[in-house]
């Protein structure tokens, strides 16, 4: 469930309320007891969707992350010069079949 912001326009009360998304926006100030309340419009807090299924960069643990890092690194001083004449003979060949 969110927080909204409410502010009064009567008295300029301002307050937070942990609310349901379905739930319609109070109407009454808890300070001065006018209906003058409105739901100030704010960035919202942030929705995480943790699971299966999501981006796969996002919520990585630390092991995924430190493996990650050993095989970049370890890609980078072996495989590195092996990827590219084998990007190079992709492109080369590419442009000889559209010729």
């Amino acid at each position: 469930m969110p927080t909204y912001d409410y502010v009064c326009d009567a008295c300029d009360h301002q307050f937070e309320a942990f609310e349901s998304i379905k739930a319609d926006p109070q109407t009454l100030c808890p300070a001065c007891s006018k209906t003058s309340l409105r739901r100030k419009i704010g960035p919202g807090a942030a929705i995480l969707f943790k699971g299966t299924g999501f981006y796969q960069t996002d919520y990585r643990s630390d092991s995924y992350k430190k493996a990650a890092k050993a095989d970049s690194s370890s890609a980078s001083s072996s495989g590195g010069d092996s990827a590219k004449p084998a990007a190079s003979s992709s492109s080369s060949s590419g442009g000889g079949g559209s010729a």
